[in-house]
């Protein structure tokens, strides 16, 4: 009877079985073979695929990044779940939080790459990321709106120092001329109206900077305020002498200015801040930024994961632990680090373990973020077999490096039934 049941029992485990051999222990051992076999498949390299691995620099850059995802990662994923499940806990909206939070999961890692590709962008007006950083930073440092001026034909004006400056000292009672050219007439600023020429005052240095171009073919004429033409408003004017700035103004709307009485004998400059080129934002996607670009996506998507099972730990909780310590004196924070993160340990290694398994593996975002610039720069270990094995046609060093992932997610995986087992003990 014993062993009718287990040849039923078997009957029933074949299927499995085979499948199991099939689609995972046999690709695990002809991958380790393969490992050891030349490019054409038909030699013996030996542990020359492996040398491969701490020689290539292509390995060693995927390698180091691999080991800053399972690092930083888990880690993050892991703590913003926990902090939005223990703050979603008490307020009345947690739910609708939670779905908000928990979205991006289904949104396969290819649409998330195309997202934050486009997120990551580096023009102000196309990546988010880049319209909210130059949008702080234009907050308190207005950028210039005159990046292009510079001088024209027969000018008053000489470079200096990334400004410009006039040839000749102006004097009180004589209207000083600053034109410029180079300003698209669609980029001038909205307040910009007609140039005006200065009028004489005495006493004072008066002057008109404007943008001496007119459309037309002799039309304008240089170094005269003609009617069409614009004022550069907001143009910062300083009076220098003896390379000491002693008097500044800026200019109206119609591109008029008005110096005091000591600006009489001195230089007048347009300072280089007037001409800055405009700032446009941190490159996400550089060589230095990309791997955690590529991370912060991940979080996104993995975030509300974590958050989902710690909130389902959290609500198997005993509430009288937590009111004992709330009655024994202890405030929100202490109750959280003394008493909700020791009893919430089992669920966060779940989930910490679940994520460094996850992310050994991650391919996609590090294939579609990233350029084709910065893609050698967030090299990880998947990529680097895929590109091995397909790009390169080194199908024994992708095999090699197939062979050193499972050898990093088996700990891993060993760590988490022990676990487990442990758990069903108790």
């Amino acid at each position: 009877m014993t062993g009718t049941r287990r040849a039923v029992a078997a009957l029933f485990l074949l299927p499995a079985l085979v499948l199991l051999g099939a689609l995972v222990v046999y690709p695990i051992g002809y991958s380790v073979v393969r490992s050891f076999g030349t490019a054409s498949g038909h030699g013996f390299a030996g542990f020359g695929n492996y040398r491969a691995l701490f020689t290539d620099d292509g390995i060693r850059t995927a390698l180091r990044n691999t080991i800053i995802w399972v690092v930083v990662a888990p880690a993050v994923s892991t703590a913003l779940g926990l902090v939005f499940a223990v703050l979603t806990e008490r307020v009345r909206w947690g739910t609708a939080f939670k779905l908000v939070v928990f979205m991006p999961m289904a949104i396969s890692m290819l649409a998330a790459g195309i997202i934050f590709r486009l997120v990551y962008d580096q023009d102000p007006d196309r990546g988010v990321a880049n319209a909210v950083w130059v949008g702080v930073h234009d907050t308190f440092a207005p950028s210039s709106a005159f990046p292009k001026a510079h001088p024209g034909r027969e000018s008053p004006l000489v470079a200096q120092g990334g400004g410009f400056v006039t040839r000749a000292p102006v004097h009180a009672g004589q209207p000083a001329a600053l034109p410029l050219v180079g300003v698209a007439p669609d980029r001038m600023p909205d307040g910009a109206r007609r140039a005006v020429a200065a009028v004489p005052e005495p006493g004072k240095v008066t002057g008109t900077t404007w943008q001496d171009f007119t459309r037309g073919k002799g039309v304008g004429r240089l170094g005269v305020v003609d009617a069409p033409e614009l004022g550069y408003a907001g143009m910062r004017i300083e009076a220098v002498r003896d390379g000491r700035v002693v008097a500044s103004a800026k200019a109206a709307a119609d591109g008029t200015f008005t110096l005091p009485a000591r600006a009489d004998g001195a230089l007048l400059r347009l300072p280089a801040a007037n001409f800055k080129e405009p700032y446009n934002g941190v490159d996400w996607l550089g060589p230095s930024l990309v791997t955690p670009a590529v991370i912060g996506a991940y979080v996104w998507m993995w975030a509300g994961f974590a958050m989902v099972l710690i909130a389902a730990g959290l609500a198997g909780l005993p509430r009288e632990l937590l009111e004992a310590a709330r009655v024994d004196g202890a405030n929100e924070w202490q109750v959280f680090r003394r008493v909700t993160v020791p009893l919430l340990a089992p669920v966060l290694a779940v989930v910490a373990v679940t994520l460094m398994i996850n992310v050994l593996k991650i391919f996609d975002l590090v294939f579609i973020i990233p350029p084709g610039s910065s893609q050698d720069d967030a090299n990880v270990l998947a990529l680097e077999l895929y590109r091995k094995g397909f790009s390169e046609d080194q199908p024994g060093v992708a095999s090699a490096i197939a062979v050193l992932l499972l050898l990093l997610v088996v700990p891993v995986m060993l760590v988490n039934v022990r676990r487990l087992r442990r758990e069903v003990r108790r």
